[in-house]
């Protein structure tokens, strides 16, 4: 049986995240990571908080808190807001992990050995208020790209091209807002990209067609543009360091025949992605220590990562468009470095005999804005993960973020939108029809599967729709297109009430039981479908459906075709109509939310 490794882009440690960091990466990889394990599929979905770098830093400042006690505080509310919207992580683990600081300084000294790390003195900007260097995300200032005013050291996020420090007009500290800076020598690591511009030209090239268009079309972006060696380390205490005892023989750690690197850490992009790894050796980990076992063999983690023992499995990973070019180049190039290795003579030559696996498949997402504009905290503009659980169950935000998924181009929330789907798909198609179908059974019925009859022509007519919807739906989930899975389950729904209205079971009873008890018995196998073909999507939902019918939960991905799809309910069961699945939004609220969380008057405003 083929295994499916799961990774969703790592949430940042500084805060809840806002319903875009939802829909394009974490949301999507749940999606899919339930509808593989219902096939029956061996998966594993990790994900993490990013919590080392200047982000983390800041925040912890801000809120007047030690950095290692406000990333614990910070990852526990984020673990529960994430199980809270049913989030499947097998495990949710930390990149500040004692697996991953390992790890990282593991894999960087394989990269220097190899020949892919060199030391270089750089250029650093150094604040003369705060007395100190600053790294990346402590710089802001004008991109000298597209104007944007507020942009980062590291990457303008207005037009997502990677920026340094110095590249900036007008550079300040964040931490103090002084202009009262300069540039001064200091000593860093390189990773050296550009000898992979190459290798990643020709992988990447393997992947397009099967690849969003997006995805490749970033990633060979940054490669036209000429890729360039990248700093890995930076002056922070928070990270991982970078002299550590795993650099080698060394009985002080000391990275060997370098000085100057005392203090500093490894740069958070490089030792983020690394932490796919890491949770995965957390989560043997913790596996190994529930089973009285301690710590987990090497084997239990690498075999999702390590070929030949990796063979058997798919990696995908999900992320949003800034996360893309990290995903295409910076992780990409760590991994081929660790097989692969750069003698003298500019040759190269295989590392290893078990080299690490690179993705499968990546699914980039487009931005989510709310109304035209971008979440914004500070200016009470959209809702985020925490609060939107305090306006309506989760069940009714992953519909609509994954019937709106932004895929091929940017998606807008609105709240009239948001009422007007969730209404419509939600309590008039698939309520709707569940309430009836089981409330009749119940009143006509006495609430057991009836037996009796025979399908006719209507049934005939209905396996076959419903085979061919199902057969579409398996296929774009196969192929994580979430818009078009979300739609035709929806068709699914619409089958199910289509059926219902044309057979008529209510009007059947009065002059031909039998006929009723074939609808009714259809009916009620629709609603078992349905709960097996939802759950990937509305998993709360998916649980009350099943129950009612006293089906197990999660079930199993419904496989076949015609008559035997709709054979799961035997005779003689007892089925009973669970309490409102959907309730419909109301004008009232969504005029009060408007009011709280920014509505059409901003967009009226932009």
């Amino acid at each position: 049986m083929s295994r499916v490794l799961i990774t969703s882009a790592l949430p940042y440690i500084n805060g809840i995240k806002q319903l875009g960091n939802l829909a394009g990466s974490m949301l999507p990889a749940d999606v899919y990571a339930r509808f593989q394990r219902a096939r029956g599929k061996e998966t594993l979905f990790v994900c993490a908080t990013d919590e080392h770098g200047t982000p983390a830093e800041l925040a912890a400042a801000a809120a007047g808190q030690d950095v290692r006690d406000y990333c614990d505080e910070q990852h526990r509310a984020q673990h529960d807001i994430c199980r809270r919207f049913g989030l499947s992580f097998d495990h949710f683990g930390r990149s500040s992990s004692p697996q991953n600081h390992r790890l990282t300084q593991r894999f960087a000294k394989a990269l220097w050995e190899a020949g892919f790390i060199e030391e270089r003195v750089t250029k650093q900007v150094y604040s003369l208020a705060d007395k100190r260097f600053l790294p990346d995300r402590y710089v802001v200032g004008t991109c000298p790209h597209c104007g944007y005013e507020a942009a980062r050291g590291d990457q303008c996020e207005n037009c997502t091209r990677v920026l340094d420090p110095a590249d900036l007009i007008r550079p300040r500290s964040a931490v103090s807002g002084s202009e009262e800076i300069e540039i001064r020598d200091s000593k860093h690591l390189f990773l050296r990209q550009s000898l992979f511009s190459d290798k990643l030209r020709h992988w990447i090239g393997t992947k397009k067609g099967s690849w969003p268009n997006l995805v490749t079309s970033i990633a060979f972006k940054w490669l036209d543009e000429g890729l360039q060696d990248r700093g890995i380390t930076r002056d922070l205490t928070w990270g991982v360091p970078v002299n550590a005892w795993d650099w080698g023989a060394n009985p002080q750690g000391q990275l060997p025949d370098i000085e100057g690197l005392a203090g500093k850490v490894f740069y958070v992009w490089f030792d983020a992605p690394i932490e796919y790894i890491g949770a995965t050796w957390e989560w043997a980990d913790a596996k190994a220590a529930e089973e009285g076992r301690g710590a987990a063999e090497e084997i239990e983690w690498e075999r999702w990562w390590r070929l030949p023992h990796a063979e058997d499995v798919t990696y995908v990973e999900f992320m949003g468009k800034d996360n893309v070019p990290f995903h295409t180049v910076g992780f990409p190039c760590t991994l081929i470095g660790l097989n692969e290795s750069l003698g003298s003579d500019g040759k190269w030559t295989q590392a290893s005999n078990t080299p690490w696996k690179l993705v499968d498949m990546l699914k980039g997402f487009n931005w989510l804005n709310w109304y035209g504009g971008k979440f914004s905290t500070s200016q009470r503009r959209g809702v985020f993960m925490d609060h939107a659980l305090e306006l309506l169950p989760a069940d009714y935000w992953r519909w609509w973020l994954t019937a709106n998924a932004p895929e091929s181009s940017d998606a807008n929330f609105t709240w009239e939108q948001f009422q007007a789907q969730v209404n419509a798909d939600l309590a008039d198609v698939l309520g709707n029809f569940v309430n009836r179908i089981l409330k009749f059974c119940e009143s006509r019925f006495d609430g057991v599967v009836p037996e009796g009859g025979a399908p006719g022509e209507l049934e005939t007519r209905l396996y076959s729709d419903v085979t061919d919807k199902l057969a579409e739906l398996t296929g774009y989930l196969e192929a994580a297109e979430m818009r078009k899975a979300a739609q035709a389950v929806r068709q699914l729904w619409v089958l199910g009430n289509q059926y219902l209205t044309e057979a008529a079971p209510w009007t059947a009873i009065k002059t031909d039981r039998d006929r009723a008890a074939v609808v009714v018995r259809t009916g009620l196998n629709l609603v078992a479908l349905f709960a097996k073909v939802s759950e990937p999507f509305i998993p709360f939902a998916a649980e009350k459906i099943a129950l009612a019918i006293g089906e197990d939960y999660p079930g199993r991905w419904p496989e076949g075709e015609g008559a035997g799809l709709l054979q799961i309910l035997e005779p003689g069961r007892k089925v009973a109509a669970p309490d409102v699945l959907f309730r419909k939004v109301e004008d009232a609220q969504v005029a009060e939310w408007s009011e709280r969380f920014g509505g059409a008057e901003m967009e009226a405003a932009g």
